[in-house]
């Protein structure tokens, strides 16, 4: 059990990759935190982890709000009184060509997707450099990395997760904190769901292995880096996709 006794948070981990990751990381003994705006969504994650013999907690938040993130961590601090790895994966899509798109959709997608880190790190940063100890992972997107048409605002959030991890690395590594992204390529999620037919098959005419990849093969990436096995590893983008050809 690679993560036994750390003590997690996983934003968005109500349904989709939070979820596989969350519940990956509870088989692996860690101590999880739930953070979701679908209370039904968290909590049934929660139970799911509970039957394994595992202590979880869910807490419902909007992560793009810096105050509900305050509150968030204080129950953190007081259920467990530490946090030993925070995996930032809210995200949202509000795709729109550029010329088309409402500033409010703009603002909604960066806030959600890219505010949220900063406002996660900077409350679990403060406790993690007291105990000279940390794991940030965040969940980044090969569309950060190449671009999409139709998403310049989620590839710029997901483009600016990667600028902040290999800042926040820089800032942190002295204190024994790791601070690494993930890049998901096209996984079979709900969000995935909304991207039209045509698209998708373009996309996977592209992918070498001729198929999506599963919440769970991100999971198993986020636990490896989670882990005490990484403890060399940080600074880093990690590309999850199948081969993609970008």
């Amino acid at each position: 059990m690679i993560l036994k006794d750390k003590i997690s948070l996983i934003t968005g981990s109500g349904s989709g990759i939070g979820r596989s990751i969350a519940v990956n990381f509870a088989k692996e003994g860690s101590i999880v935190f739930i953070n979701d705006i679908n209370r039904d969504n968290a909590e049934n994650t929660c139970t799911e982890i509970k039957k394994l013999g595992i202590r979880c907690y869910s807490y419902i938040a909007n992560v793009g709000n810096y105050m509900e993130v305050k509150k968030m961590f204080k129950y953190i601090f007081k259920k467990e009184g530490r946090i030993d790895i925070l995996v930032n994966n809210a995200g949202i899509l509000k795709d729109k060509t550029c010329h088309k798109m409402s500033h409010h959709h703009w603002d909604e997608v960066i806030k959600i997707n890219l505010t949220s880190v900063f406002n996660c790190c900077k409350e679990a940063v403060i406790n993690m450099r007291e105990n000279k100890y940390g794991r940030i992972i965040s969940i980044s997107s090969v569309v950060g990395i190449c671009g999409n048409f139709g998403q310049t605002s989620y590839a710029a959030s997901k483009a600016g997760i990667i600028g902040f991890t290999k800042s926040l690395a820089r800032e942190s590594a002295i204190k024994s904190i790791t601070v690494n992204a993930v890049a998901p390529g096209f996984i079979e999620t709900d969000m995935a769901k909304k991207i039209p037919k045509e698209f998708m098959d373009k996309y996977l005419s592209d992918i070498p292995m001729k198929r999506m990849g599963t919440p769970d093969d991100i999971a198993k990436m986020v636990a490896f880096l989670a882990s005490d096995d990484a403890n060399y590893i940080t600074g880093q983008v990690f590309n999850v996709n199948g081969g993609y050809l970008m």
